[in-house]
């Protein structure tokens, strides 16, 4: 039977869940670029549809705090600090450094990148009149994941893999420095966008037919 017969069939596919820290970098708190201070945890599947790469979906829960106290001495004596929650729903595309192929018995590993598009629904916070940073409301942004890790069969039907991602987002107010429509005081840098680091662990099951590479 020919390799287009069984293109629908022969694919490797991933399934498994994601869990580590995340870490907000912006107007408020510390400027460290990876430095996980609260849970992030969620799942994830792929489509290995060759060798170097794959299509990937992800989705994603992650806490979001920081205060003034951890940041140079302008902003602890400023001392805002605040909390928001992130939910993202990832897709994009997975290229391998080295090839990964999970059917010669042999143990696998490699290096990786990630991106693709990023639906992020979060909190929208704004600075009250008593200098607290608090909910107004839920919104909705986008993000561009920037996603290095490397990854290594367990045995047969298992991958074990370690991550760390940049999300730029598309929205200056994770940390409710820019709120919209006036609802309360502006303050930091407000021509730069804000991000969100995840720093973890992957743990998938993989199941399916020996591929079939001959297109795509």
């Amino acid at each position: 039977m020919s390799c287009f017969t069984h293109l629908s069939l022969a694919q490797t596919y991933e399934v498994g869940l994601m869990a580590g820290g995340a870490n907000y970098i912006g107007d408020v708190g510390a400027s460290t670029y990876i430095a996980p201070n609260a849970i992030g945890i969620g799942a994830i599947g792929k489509w290995n549809r060759s060798k170097r790469h794959a299509f990937r979906a992800s989705f994603l829960y992650a806490r979001l705090q920081a205060n003034d106290t951890k940041g140079d001495d302008r902003r602890a004596q400023r001392g805002y600090s605040f909390s928001n929650t992130v939910k993202e729903l990832s897709v994009g595309m997975e290229y391998n450094f080295w090839e990964w192929y999970l059917y010669d018995g042999r143990p696998q590993f490699t290096p990786y990148l990630y991106t693709g598009i990023t639906a992020l629904n979060y909190n929208n916070l704004a600075l009250n009149t008593d200098d607290q940073i608090n909910k107004i409301n839920d919104a909705w942004t986008f993000a561009i994941p920037m996603v290095l890790g490397i990854k290594k069969t367990l045995g047969r039907k298992f991958v074990l893999g370690a991550e760390i991602g940049a999300r730029y987002t598309f929205t200056d107010n994770l940390d409710g420095s820019n709120p919209k429509d006036d609802i309360g005081a502006r303050f930091g840098n407000l021509d730069n966008n804000d991000w969100y680091v995840f720093t973890g662990l992957t743990l998938s099951f993989t199941w399916g037919r020996m591929p079939c590479y001959c297109v795509f």
